[in-house]
């Protein structure tokens, strides 16, 4: 199968997961959230759009101490006050260690955002009458979604014996409606091995995508690997690293590498970023403001 029927295999599925959840859309978010977001006062006279963005692996919801506990993964998110959020490590009905909870729809309930979930597996319930097993990534917004859909990228499974790369879904896109403009969100979670093979393979899978867009993109994801290394370097051109001084986000607690990237098309604006020192996760969050090219649509 072709790349482009990949991605329509994912369309109907991805869209009939955005419908389910559009009622958490409905709800408005807290007044300072909703004001920034919209670029009231002196923002507002900018011919630039402001958008906060932020990537999160949250780790299943347990914290750097491996404590399941998912209303400090939701305070972790929502004191970045982003307006996006990609995440990663996302369980959806998925075990014992999230308690089975279907972590897309509580934080987008919790955090009162729009949510997209896109599984990388995707597996039979424990049980006969149980709702089906699914891992992946996730994006929350503040702002209206238009489309989303779930890419196929090269994967190497992790819940199969004797794996070898092959396509497999969990590559997410969102196109949001910010203030009238619109801009492609994807969200991202590359391969962890030591062997930079299917990371390299991944980024070339993701330029692919990326290339059938237009407008401004942004890529939010765990890399497990830094923005230097050689298999990545084929991003960087197409787009670029948004906090190139940016400090380290793993792990949590006395990190040592910057694995958590935000990266964006060359005609997106960084105002400016910044990590969070929260132990919510495995990882600490990146947050990015950016301003965007305002389009009439």
């Amino acid at each position: 199968m072709d790349r482009k029927n990949r991605r329509l295999a994912h369309r109907a599925p991805a869209i009939a997961v955005l419908a389910a959840t559009a009622v958490l859309g409905a709800m408005s978010p807290p007044a300072d959230a909703a004001g920034r977001a919209a670029g009231t006062g002196p923002a507002a006279a900018s011919p630039r759009v402001p958008l906060r963005v932020a990537t999160y692996n949250i780790h299943a919801g347990a914290g750097q101490d491996n404590v399941f506990d998912l209303e400090r993964t939701a305070a972790a998110i929502r004191d970045l006050d982003a307006d996006v959020i990609g995440l990663q490590e996302v369980d959806v009905h998925w075990g014992a260690r999230s308690d089975y909870t279907d972590e897309a729809r509580e934080l987008a309930g919790r955090l009162h955002m729009r949510v997209f979930f896109a599984p990388i597996y995707d597996l039979p319930a424990d049980t006969a009458d149980g709702p089906r097993r699914q891992y992946g990534v996730a994006v929350l917004s503040r702002f209206p979604v238009r489309d989303a859909q779930n890419h196929e990228i090269t994967r190497l499974s992790t819940q199969t014996p004797d794996p070898v790369p092959a396509p497999a879904p969990g590559f997410a896109e969102v196109t949001v409606k910010a203030r009238g403009t619109l801009v492609h969100v994807y969200a991202t979670h590359l391969d962890y091995r030591a062997d930079p093979s299917v990371r390299r393979a991944q980024a070339d899978d993701m330029l692919a995508v990326l290339a059938e867009d237009r407008g401004p993109k942004i890529l939010l994801g765990d890399f497990n690997a830094e923005p230097d290394a050689p298999e990545l370097a084929r991003l960087w051109g197409p787009l670029r690293d948004a906090a190139p001084d940016g400090g380290k986000t793993y792990p949590a607690v006395g990190p040592v590498k910057r694995i958590d990237v935000v990266a964006v098309s060359p005609d997106v604006t960084v105002a400016r970023t910044h990590e969070s020192a929260t132990a919510a996760s495995d990882h600490r969050p990146v947050v990015a403001d950016l301003l965007l090219r305002r389009h009439s649509h």
